[in-house]
């Protein structure tokens, strides 16, 4: 059942995507020039999507437990550290420089297009070799070489 919810969740986000013009790189570069061609026209997407999720977690917030799972699992960082400063940053400019994040850009494969491509492979190099030196650091904070950073958050 939760599989299915998933499919459903990820295919109302991806048509949500496709309808807002996420999708286009094009599109978000203009929303993000606010000193030459602004186009504004993303701010109702981006409210749209603050409002169904501040609902959703208003509703979460009041349930004793969650409809499809035993057990809640809200966050439990609220530090701003140096991977949360970093991974901002990188997706900051990845979506500046590109016109894509994550979501569009695995939507935009369909498109076959050889700069989505690139892009989508970059980003999974990335998430890779992000979890590879995380790693790295987990296996050096267990020999006591170094201290154990947070993974949560």
């Amino acid at each position: 059942m939760i599989a299915f919810v998933a499919l459903v969740c990820g295919f109302v986000f991806g048509w949500g995507l496709l309808i807002s013009g996420m999708v286009q790189p094009a599109k978000v570069l203009a929303f993000l020039d606010i000193l030459g061609a602004w186009d504004p026209s993303l701010l109702v997407t981006m409210a749209a999507a603050l409002m169904v999720t501040g609902a959703g977690f208003v509703f979460a917030r009041r349930r004793a437990q969650p409809i499809l799972t035993e057990k809640s699992q809200w966050p439990t960082a609220s530090d701003i550290d140096r991977d949360l400063v970093v991974g901002s940053v990188l997706f900051g400019a990845g979506w500046g420089l590109v016109g894509l994040c994550p979501g569009p850009a695995l939507e935009n494969l369909a498109s076959l297009s050889p700069a989505v491509i690139v892009f989508v492979v970059a980003m999974g190099a990335g998430i890779g070799a992000v979890d590879w030196w995380r790693g790295q650091r987990a296996t050096l904070a267990q020999r006591n070489l170094m201290p154990a950073a947070s993974t949560d958050g």
